[in-house]
């Protein structure tokens, strides 16, 4: 496993700054990945510290980003963040619709300090439709799409893939994707907009092709009946001697015939291609897997093109030959954690600092972004709850 490197390697985007209004959830990875890609951000924090209520230094997502501690609600709470917009190239934000406006630093009042600038808004519904206003996580927002009746066996409650799907996939990747694109713009342009990133809009966009497989008559809208849904034999998991699991996925003739080849398969003669005696194949799968360890397996298919691989849990995945031999995982400050992704020939990422706690960084912020205001005293009060959720 790969040891960061602290200094030396910022990635492609140096010299881009970003402010990060504190929230939780997919706006702190969207920000985290900007920061992993060299971007400057300052995660502007509350009095509070309202955050995940875990401890700040294993909140992996504010890793290699600075901090600051501003009350919006406070008398020049909205001039400080506004200072900061204005010397920034992005904003994120991830608050409930209008709660930015609210307090003084929505698109409008930004944009008028700062018209390059690129204002990322994150939320589950977005930022107008009948639920916009409503909170929600992960799994209420994937549920409206489709995709979460997708996941888990037939007969049975869908299952939850915990918040990856629908907060990081459908909202994080995408916010930053529209960051990008508008960064793009506003630099060709002289003219930032608004982004509006909803884990509906990227969480549905993910199912393009299922949906074209719908519409093409090979797909049926039902969970665990089809070829990549847990439906088809020779594409999912299999519990072991020892209580654990592989994964196949050989769903090629030529793969499936390997696979079948080293697992020692008594295929039922036609069972492959015919979807009602899929049932049948599935347990003569299942009857081999369960004759030997998940150890042994992995070693009969080591070097194969069979496809077939072990299911790992978190704490075992950083050791994997492969993913230890690329440096998947790496280490920073005693925790173990992925490593930034995805890779650059010409400027290399890593992880440079830990994660920032609330105010860590705000003199050199302050002496960096030539903003002196921000270490002012200042009058702190209570502030709302005004997260989306995630």
């Amino acid at each position: 496993m790969a040891t960061a490197e602290p200094t030396g390697r910022h990635g492609p985007l140096t010299g881009v700054r970003v402010v990060e209004l504190a929230g939780i959830g997919p706006g702190p990875f969207a920000a985290m990945l900007l920061a992993d890609l060299g971007a400057d951000v300052v995660r502007v924090d509350r009095p509070d510290g309202a955050g995940l209520g875990i401890d700040p230094a294993h909140d992996l997502t504010n890793r290699n980003k600075r901090s600051v501690v501003v009350d919006l609600k406070s008398p020049d709470g909205p001039a400080r963040v506004l200072g900061l917009a204005a010397r920034a190239d992005v904003l994120v934000e991830g608050y409930r619709p209008g709660v930015a406006e609210r307090l003084g630093v929505g698109p409008e009042a930004c944009h008028a300090r700062n018209l390059r600038l690129v204002y990322a808004r994150m939320t589950g519904w977005g930022q107008d439709g009948p639920l916009a206003p409503r909170a929600g996580h992960d799994i209420a927002y994937i549920a409206v799409t489709g995709t979460l009746g997708m996941i888990g066996e037939p007969d049975t409650p869908p299952a939850v893939p915990a918040n990856l799907l629908g907060d990081y996939a459908g909202g994080s990747l995408y916010l930053v994707v529209g960051v990008l694109a508008a960064l793009h713009h506003a630099r060709a342009t002289g003219t930032g907009q608004v982004v509006d990133a909803a884990i509906v809009d990227g969480t549905a966009h993910l199912s393009a092709m299922i949906h074209g497989m719908l519409a093409a008559g090979a797909w049926q809208d039902r969970r665990g009946a089809n070829l990549l849904d847990g439906g088809c034999p020779y594409y999912g998991t299999y519990e072991t001697a020892d209580g654990r699991y592989m994964a196949v996925g050989a769903l090629e003739q030529r793969f499936y015939d390997e696979f079948a080849g080293l697992l020692g398969l008594d295929e039922p003669a036609g069972a492959r291609t015919d979807h009602t005696r899929w049932g049948e194949l599935r347990e003569a799968v299942a009857a081999r897997f369960k004759s030997r360890t998940r150890q042994e397996w992995t070693e009969v298919f080591e070097g194969s093109d069979a496809c077939v691989a072990p299911v790992l849990s978190l704490r075992e995945a950083p050791h994997h030959p492969h993913l230890a031999a690329r440096g998947t995982f790496t280490e920073h400050a005693g925790v173990t954690q992925p490593a930034p992704a995805p890779r650059f020939s010409a400027t290399p990422t890593a992880v440079r600092t830990a994660p920032a706690r609330p105010g860590d960084g705000a003199a050199a912020v302050a002496r960096d972004w030539d903003l002196p205001a921000l270490l002012e005293n200042r009058n702190e009060g209570d502030n709302e709850t005004v997260e989306a959720g995630s």
